[in-house]
């Protein structure tokens, strides 16, 4: 699968965009889990910004 996300981040319309992973934890449990998303490189600082 990493592969194919490479793959794609090559093209010249995958350059503008970043891989964003956070790690979330949860009230629960208190595990975390991680919510990776596909984000325009100059909203990278807003998407890890909201919680």
């Amino acid at each position: 699968m990493a592969k194919k996300v490479v793959a794609t981040l090559q093209k010249k319309e995958g350059k503008n965009f970043a891989k964003v992973i956070r790690a979330v934890k949860s009230e629960k449990t208190g595990a975390y889990t991680f919510k990776e998303e596909m984000v325009p490189v100059d909203q990278v600082k807003d998407s890890l910004a909201k919680s």
